[in-house]
Order: structure tokens, then C-alpha cells, then sequence
């Protein structure tokens, strides 16, 4: 029964809000938060007739006469936690990134109901000096007996200047200092509970011009997204009438799907209700909102907001802008799922790549051996890495195999143009060949017919000798 009430003031809480009846006050909060008990009494109702078995609270004695069968005693494990979270409190850090006059300052003061920024502390448009610095902000929150100890990280002067190169660099800098201060003090042999200062979130701020991401939008949002939980929001939403803003969350979310940017996602859940609260607050995304810390009367009902000349635009109204579902879902609801977020999936990824970095370094591989394509991988995620070297080998195999292709056609070719030479070469030497026979052919037919002749001659000479030497015989005969 309390776990359903539990879930109908949650669902009331996401689409209601109370208004304050004068200006936040921190001090109030502090004194509240000092007044209110932390351990109440139990009721009768929840004093052992509906929670706990043998009517009292796990941990108190049990009467000696009542069995224990059916209760050990964990049961008491959620409150143990709960007991020591909040006597720990909770830290979170809170990075805003957007070009000056987008009321980063504003909003972050409307989030947490106090003056982080006021006229001793200015925000980062109202200074002088708007280099590209990081200037980390802390402050202690109390609420309801809980504290809070918020860092919140503004860069005054991003995208103000004329060349913006490169501008994204101290950001991510910053956040690779915050994970390498984590990795060393959990690497110490002596380790001691160190304030965690990682960032956990970063609220990217797009002026409401309408028109889709600049390039510089695109090009920061690259080279964060695996760093640092994104939530995109368009800043001073007042300035776009609903159709406006409709159509440039659309422009702004294709042009992120195109981009494969990566933004913070909800997590599943399984309940039905939750279901619906998570699906309302994924249509808002990117979240446009308003920010404002003063208070005002509208319809006999004291509200903050801004006045203009047709009208007030409630800060707290869901109707007006997106301000409470960002507050509902980056305090009371997501909080501690962007802490996750950012120590199993951001934080592990950089604790991969340093240890893949000094593995590489204890094999002796020098400095400068790496390829400038191996510090792109090595900046994303496990699994997007082993896909990129699966694609990369590939195209290794595919290059080597065409290379094979082309050194096989190319010994192919020098084969049978020797064979083609050879070829013309033997028919070259066979029609020598046959030429000079012919030619010895002609000469020994042509001695031919003169030894004939001679011959011819030579028989007609001795016969004529012989005629003449029978015809000498035969007078000497007589």
C-alpha cells in the first residue's frame, strides 16, 4: 500500500508543482532541514501490524515468547543503507556549457532554489574576463535532512571568440583531470574516501535560433558524448512560440541521430506508471526552458516567471516551457542514474584506456609509435574499439588480398609476354633457319648443275681422248 501512494505522489509530483510564496530563501531550507527529525517514531500502522513480522521494527528486541520462524533479520538492510547515505550525504557535479547570455546562471539558480550565483558572485556572462576558463563552484545543500554537496562547473567565454578552434579542448581536459584524480586515489596502497569530483553531467545550452546545431554545437557534443552524460537544452524558450520549438526539437534531434552524436538516455524500467513518466520525458527532449528566480502574481496566485508586455511565463508550469520535467528528472528521479552512468560506462572507459595505455608502455612500445588513429579509439568506449579494430582489420585483409590480386595479374602478364617473346623469337629463328636452308638449298642445287656440266664436258673430253687413243692402237696394230 505505501509502495503505491509512493508512486501516485511521484506521478503528482511530476506534473504538479507548488509554488513559492515569496523568493527561495537558502537559509530557510538549512533551518528546515535542522528542525526536521531524521528518526521518526514508527506508527502503529507500521509498528509490526503491516510491516514487520511479530509487531515490532527489525533490530529491536524480540519478545522471548514469540516464535522466529519467518524473519531473519535482512529485511532491515534497506534502512542500514539509507541510515548511512544520509549521514554521508551525496555529491554531484554539474557542468553548464553554452556562449554568454543564454541564462546558464539563471537556470542553475532556479534548479537548486539558491543564489550560486549572485551580485558578490556573478555569473560567467557578467564578467570581465571571459577567457575559455574552467571555474568550479561548490555549495552545500540541505533538504528535508539530506545534503547535498553540489559542484557546479560553468566555461564562461565559450564560443565568443572569433576563431573558436579547438575550443572544446579545456572541458575535455578538465574531465580527463577529474577521472585521472579518481584513478589515483582508488590506486593508492593506503586508499581514503576522496571527494568525488567527476562530472556527472553536462547541460549543453543551444540558442533558440530555430534554424538546427552550428557546427561548433556538433563538433563539442562529439567530442564529449563519451565522456560525460549530454542533456541538450534550448535556452530562453520564451523567445519561440510552440510550433517554433516543436519543430526545432525535431531539427535538433534528426541532426543529432545524423551526426551519431550519443545524448543521455533513460533507463528501462519495468512498472507501468514509470513506463509513461519516462516516455512524457523523452518527448520533451531537448528540454527548452526558462529560467527565473522572481516571484510575481498572477490570478491571485504567487508564481516565478517572467513579465512581458502580452503576458507572465511561469516557470513552473509545464504548459509555458519544459523547466520542471528538467528539474524532476535531473533531481528527484535521475540523479543518482547519472552518477551510475558516469562511474560504470564513462569512467570505466577511461580506466581502459589508461590501463591498455601503461599494458602498451610496459611492452616497451615507445612514445611516438603510435598511429594518430590509435588515440580516436582509444577514446571511446570497449566494445566501439574491438569493432573499429574488427573493421580495421578487415580492411587489412581486403588491402592485402587486392594487393595479392595485383602482384599475381602483374606475374600473370610478365609470364605470357615472356611466353609471347619466346613465341616471336622461335618463329623468328625458324624463318632464319628456313631461309638459310633455302638459301644452302639454291647453292647446293646450283652446284648441282655445274658439277653436271663439268661433268657433261669432262665425258665428252674422254671420250674424244679415247676415240682418238683406239684409233692410235689400232694403226699401231697394223
Amino acid at each position: 500500500m505505501s509502495q503505491q501512494q509512493s508512486m501516485i505522489s511521484k506521478r503528482e509530483a511530476f506534473f504538479k508543482s507548488e509554488a513559492p510564496s515569496t523568493k527561495f530563501d537558502p537559509s530557510l531550507r538549512e533551518r528546515d532541514g535542522k528542525a526536521e527529525k531524521q528518526d521518526k517514531p514508527l506508527t502503529s500502522k507500521e509498528n509490526g501490524h503491516g510491516r514487520f513480522p511479530g509487531g515490532r521494527m527489525p533490530g529491536s528486541r524480540l519478545d522471548p515468547n514469540k516464535s522466529l520462524e519467518g524473519y531473519v533479520g535482512f529485511a532491515n538492510l534497506p534502512n542500514q543503507v539509507y541510515r548511512k547515505s544520509v549521514k554521508k550525504g551525496f555529491e554531484f557535479t554539474l557542468m553548464v556549457v553554452g556562449e554568454s547570455g543564454l541564462g546558464k546562471s539563471t537556470l542553475i539558480n532556479s534548479l537548486f532554489l539558491s543564489d550560486l550565483y549572485s551580485a558578490e558572485y556573478p555569473g560567467p556572462s557578467k564578467r570581465h574576463n571571459k577567457t575559455l576558463q574552467i571555474n568550479p563552484t561548490q555549495v552545500l545543500l540541505r533538504e528535508g535532512g539530506v545534503q547535498l554537496k553540489l559542484n557546479v562547473v560553468d566555461t564562461p567565454g565559450f564560443g565568443d571568440a572569433v576563431d573558436n578552434s579547438n575550443c572544446w579542448e579545456p572541458v575535455t581536459n578538465f574531465i580527463d583531470s577529474k577521472f585521472e584524480e579518481y584513478l589515483n586515489a582508488e590506486s593508492k596502497v593506503n586508499r581514503k574516501s576522496s571527494p568525488d569530483n567527476r562530472v556527472q553531467c553536462c547541460l549543453y545550452f543551444i540558442a533558440p535560433t530555430g534554424h538546427g546545431l552550428k557546427p561548433l554545437d556538433i563538433e563539442f557534443m562529439k567530442r564529449l558524448h563519451d565522456k560525460v552524460n549530454i542533456i541538450p537544452l534550448i535556452a530562453k524558450a520564451d523567445t519561440l512560440t510552440p510550433e517554433e520549438c516543436r519543430d526545432f526539437k525535431k531539427t535538433i534531434l534528426n541532426e543529432i541521430e545524423k551526426n551519431q552524436i550519443r545524448i543521455y538516455e533513460f533507463p528501462d524500467v519495468e512498472d507501468e506508471e514509470e513506463n509513461g513518466m519516462l516516455k512524457k520525458l523523452k518527448e520533451r527532449v531537448p528540454f527548452a526552458v526558462v529560467g527565473s528566480n522572481r516571484v510575481m502574481e498572477v490570478n491571485g496566485k504567487k508564481v516565478r516567471g517572467r513579465q512581458y508586455p502580452w503576458g507572465v511565463v511561469e516557470v513552473d508550469n509545464l504548459q509555458h516551457n519544459d523547466f520542471l520535467a528538467l528539474r524532476d528528472m535531473l533531481i528527484r528521479t535521475h540523479m543518482q542514474d547519472l552518477r551510475d552512468v558516469t562511474n560504470n560506462v564513462h569512467y570505466e572507459n577511461y580506466r581502459y584506456k589508461k590501463l591498455a595505455n601503461v599494458s602498451a608502455t610496459d611492452g616497451k612500445v615507445k612514445d611516438g609509435s603510435r598511429k594518430p588513429q590509435d588515440t580516436n579509439t582509444a577514446d571511446s568506449d570497449p566494445l566501439t574499439q574491438m569493432e573499429e579494430e574488427r573493421k580495421e582489420h578487415r580492411q587489412k585483409m581486403k588491402k592485402m588480398e587486392a594487393e595479392m590480386e595485383q602482384v599475381f595479374e602483374i606475374k600473370v602478364k610478365e609470364k605470357m609476354q615472356k611466353l609471347k617473346d619466346s613465341e616471336t623469337d622461335l618463329q623468328r629463328r625458324a624463318e632464319q633457319m628456313k631461309k638459310s636452308l633455302e638459301q644452302q638449298k639454291a647453292e647446293l642445287e646450283q652446284k648441282r648443275i655445274a658439277f653436271l656440266e663439268e661433268k657433261r664436258l669432262w665425258e665428252s673430253q674422254n671420250k674424244g681422248d679415247e676415240n682418238m687413243t683406239l684409233k692410235k692402237n689400232k694403226k699401231s696394230l697394223f
